[in-house]
């Protein structure tokens, strides 16, 4: 059969069998295995275990568990809810200042646990009801909840991000600082659209939140600031020389514990035992995906699947750009169906050759690959974190969530764009911090 042809075939069965309800990552090692047995002959299973464990036996992906257990420790104390009371107390003279309240908490909070599910449900318990007691619209208080939770995969330190540099073998130090400048424009492009729609609403009452003295302001500082200060010494420790990504990331999950036990009195050791489990339990699922990834990577590779591809489209006679809005095209239906790493795993293999070739830098392509799985998290059928702000405030239909979502993903299309337009905005902090790759 045709290389193309086969890679159509592929393409189909494994929508197919993931469509079927089974875990992603046995769903690639089914399709990985079926496809060898037929074109290769059952010998060929007996590499299939030599290239899983192969795929994991990479020291870099010790961050993972890392920095899932640092999340995990904030997500499971009142952090959400003390940087939300913050945040709203120091910007209550700001107009609509509630809502860029919630945007920032969001997008600090995202940066603190690295995930999206976690964030809107921290922050979201508080700051949805308070928006909607004050005036602001549904759509406004659940929307911007969803797309601020979505930070979490872009800001760094990303899991995501550890994922694609594992799986194109790029600098994980890079992809954390690409990820700054447009996670931060992100959050202004949020903030703006918020404030402008608030005031289209018409209720001139909601553009104030409350008043407070500024012994409230000062008094809330020391329950928040030594997990920015965990976050801001991660990236130090990385940067300065100080230590490698899994070494800072042990550091910081250790930190976040002891201060979820200092701070919130988090001494139950059921509580902490419920942290070291479910941190377990995500991190086994994403070595899992990565080791299955491998799998199906070199099924492709092994039938000439992944070279065909790269090479029909190196052959297409079309500009760059439009290659890459198609690209783009792929990554956006994918994410509405698959969770980010699961994506990230399985095209990225695939593409990078492809975006080298037509002279994209591999870095600056991380960040508008993760955008586009931004855009995934806030989207239908799958939307997970519409789901999540209808399980906080169920009386909020999700044709509202959705409608007020929309917008920000308007947002996330006009950062690729800009992306695109100034490929700075990914490039420029890491060639300052880390210097110009040759």
């Amino acid at each position: 059969m045709d290389p193309l042809s086969l890679g159509s075939l592929v393409a189909v069965v494994t929508v197919g069998v993931l469509f079927s309800g089974i875990s992603v990552a046995a769903g690639l090692l089914v399709v990985a295995g079926g496809f060898l047995i037929v074109f290769d002959g059952m010998s060929s299973l007996s590499l299939m275990p030599e290239i899983f464990f192969g795929k994991l036996d990479n020291f870099a992906l010790l961050s993972i568990p890392m920095f899932i257990i640092m999340g995990a420790a904030i997500a499971s104390t009142r952090a959400g809810a003390d940087l939300y009371e913050a945040l709203e107390r120091w910007l209550t003279r700001v107009p609509g200042g509630l809502v860029v309240s919630n945007l920032g908490a969001c997008a600090l909070f995202s940066a603190m646990s690295g995930s999206s599910p976690a964030t809107c449900a921290a922050i979201g318990k508080m700051g949805i009801p308070e928006m909607r007691k004050r005036g602001y619209p549904d759509s406004v208080a659940a929307g911007s909840i969803a797309a601020g939770g979505t930070l979490g995969i872009l800001i760094p330190p990303s899991v995501t991000m550890i994922v694609y540099g594992i799986a194109t073998e790029t600098s994980i130090g890079r992809l954390f600082l690409a990820g700054v400048i447009p996670g931060l424009l992100l959050v202004a492009l949020f903030m703006l659209w918020s404030l402008y729609s608030t005031w289209k609403s018409g209720d001139a009452h909601v553009l104030r939140a409350g008043t407070y003295t500024w012994r409230e302001r000062f008094e809330i500082l020391p329950r928040v600031l030594p997990f920015i200060a965990i976050i801001l010494g991660v990236l130090y420790a990385m940067y300065g020389g100080i230590a490698t990504p899994s070494e800072t990331a042990a550091v910081g999950a250790l930190l976040c514990l002891v201060i979820a036990m200092v701070i919130y009195r988090l001494w139950s050791p059921a509580k902490i035992w419920e942290i070291l489990r479910d941190s377990t339990k995500e991190s086994v699922m994403i070595l899992f995906i990565i080791g299955a990834a491998g799998v199906f990577s070199y099924m492709l590779s092994s039938l000439f699947i992944t070279q065909a591809i790269a090479e029909w489209i190196g052959s297409l006679d079309v500009n760059r750009w439009v290659l890459m809005a198609m690209i783009n095209l792929f990554l956006l239906v994918a994410g509405f169906f698959l969770p980010p790493v699961a994506v990230i795993l399985m095209a990225a293999p695939i593409l990078l050759p492809i975006i080298t070739l037509a002279g994209f830098d591999p870095i600056w392509f991380a960040v508008v690959l993760t955008i586009n799985m931004e855009i995934g998290l806030i989207s239908p059928p799958v939307g997970l974190n519409l789901y999540v702000i209808n399980g906080i405030a169920p009386d909020i239909k999700l044709k509202t969530i959705l409608v007020g979502s929309l917008p920000y993903v308007g947002c996330m299309v006009v950062a690729i764009v800009l992306l695109c337009l100034f490929p700075g905005l990914a490039l420029w902090l890491p060639n300052l911090v880390m210097g110009v790759e040759l």
